[in-house]
């Protein structure tokens, strides 16, 4: 039995040595019983120097009341999402993370024990950029005073032209958006990732009488709980230990926008304050004992379906209404085909100029794998490939060797489906076989509409101009624009469902 029990012992050494978080294991006495090696890396001591001595010998500038295991063998009850800063006996400083929590054996306490990761770059970062923010912003309001504006002073850089897309849906959201603008009510933008929420909010704020004013964002989930309220909301000098005079984002975006994006993500205790905030248009700084009155316009957005997160207990429902005054969804791309041409010419002749490329045009077979791509990263994903082929191109069209790899393989799939009359697509090369695809298309869609060109592309989902071209290459235009009746039977015979149809 003694020999099972040393086994299991060293297992569970192995086992927390392994794990990143630093573990630290205390008596009823507050003696170190158990260091892991995440521990030791982070604090840069010993195990042999910790481990049998008093939590205070290590950590001289911890007290019975800063120190969160001393706590919790006092109170017995655990703390949980708490940060701290602390130096060891070496002089080492280091912010953490930490959750503290009581140990009992036969219901009787027996220790208690912390798990924590290091946090002081991020908390480095977070402060950094804070920092940067409010550095750009004096500049701002310096260059502002001069009567001009100052160089890399606006952050909210895009305007409503910057929005690429003339479908109903995309026209729509642009009316419905300078309509908003003109308001100073809180607005949720919806969107799945990549499709430009952060563009929409930019182009919102400069359409605002709030244009002169900053325009922050912050993504919640890029730093822990802890720090993210102090980001938001700032600190006052010993709030905690090593925390300075120090305002947040909400004091920094005062008289301008402040976008949350990714709120989800943010734990339910800071949203109840972020409500507070929006509610009464005051904040309390972290370990302040006083109101601050803000007027900071906030526009957030979800990674998921805003109803989907208050149902998962991810968003609280109060927050949820309280900001979704106002809400604008941009369609995904799949959804809005026919503005993938506009997106296409805008981010070629964008890195033409970036990267001192001439393209002029893209091949036919590039342009179908891009119309016919179902792009889950929507426009952002778009960017990226039309990026990586200026990237890869030489001369002065993008041909399909160009292309990522994850859309010439898709090319390549669609073509062995697709390939003409039962052939195998072995042989025919992809050209071959990606005009003779589009020509059948082409052919269908103008069989289906009598050759109505308007209506075969709004079928096809592309622009008027962009079938016409289309049509030209394939020789088929001089027939569709004299608007022949007779399309279907040039091509395959009406089904008897057609045959009703006007």
């Amino acid at each position: 039995m003694a020999d099972q029990l040393e086994e299991m012992r060293v297992w569970f050494d192995q086992i927390l040595d392994g794990v990143e978080e630093a573990v630290h294991v205390v008596d009823p006495d507050g003696i170190t019983v158990y260091y892991n090696r995440a521990a030791s890396e982070m604090d840069g001591l010993r195990r042999q120097d910790v481990v049998g001595r008093h939590i205070l010998q290590v950590y001289p500038s911890l007290t019975p009341e800063s120190s969160s295991l001393l706590q919790v063998l006092s109170s017995r009850k655990p703390i949980v999402n708490q940060q701290q800063t602390i130096v060891a006996t070496t002089g080492k400083m280091a912010t953490i993370l930490y959750s503290t929590y009581p140990l009992y054996r036969d219901g009787v306490l027996a220790g208690a024990f912390d798990m924590c990761r290091d946090i002081t770059k991020i908390k480095q970062l977070a402060e950094q950029v804070t920092e940067l923010q409010a550095e750009l912003l004096d500049v701002r309001k310096a260059g502002r005073k001069k009567g001009r504006e100052a160089d890399g002073g606006g952050f909210a850089r895009h305007t409503f032209n910057d929005i690429v897309g003339s479908h109903a849906a995309m026209v729509k959201l642009k009316v419905l958006g300078q309509r908003v603008a003109a308001t100073s009510s809180p607005v949720f933008v919806l969107g799945e990732t990549g499709v430009g929420k952060e563009l929409l909010v930019q182009a919102i704020h400069n359409a605002s009488a709030r244009r002169n004013g900053p325009f922050v964002a912050q993504n919640c989930a890029a730093f822990p709980a802890s720090l993210l309220e102090s980001i938001l909301f700032g600190t006052v000098k010993g709030s905690f230990t090593g925390a300075e005079d120090r305002p947040g984002l909400f004091e920094l975006a005062d008289g301008g926008t402040l976008f949350l994006d990714e709120i989800n993500s943010m734990p339910l205790e800071l949203q109840s304050k972020l409500l507070r905030v929006l509610q009464e248009g005051a904040l309390r700084r972290v370990g302040d004992s006083g109101l601050r009155q803000v007027d900071t316009r906030v526009i957030a957005c979800t990674n998921i379906e805003p109803e989907e997160a208050v149902r998962a207990k991810e968003l609280r429902v109060d927050l949820y209404y309280r900001l979704n005054v106002v809400s604008l969804k941009i369609p995904p791309l799949r959804e809005r085909r026919s503005d993938i041409p506009e997106l296409l010419d805008h981010f070629v002749a964008l890195y033409n100029a970036r990267l001192g490329r001439a393209v002029t045009a893209l091949s036919d077979e590039v342009r179908r794998v891009f119309m016919e791509h179902s792009w889950p990263g929507n426009v952002r994903e778009l960017q990226h490939a039309v990026e990586h082929a200026m990237n890869m191109v030489s001369g002065r069209v993008i041909e399909f060797e160009h292309l990522p790899d994850r859309l010439r393989r898709y090319g390549e799939e669609k073509a062995q489906i697709f390939a003409p009359d039962g052939e195998e697509a072995a042989r025919l090369t992809l050209p071959e076989i990606m005009r003779s695809v589009e020509r059948k298309a082409l052919e269908q869609a103008l069989a289906r509409y009598g050759g109505n060109i308007s209506k075969a592309a709004a079928y096809l989902g592309i622009p008027r101009q962009t079938i016409q071209y289309k049509l030209k290459i394939h020789g088929l235009l001089e027939s569709a624009a004299a608007g022949e009746g007779n399309w279907l039977e040039k091509t395959s015979p009406r089904s008897d469902e057609d045959k009703l149809r006007p």
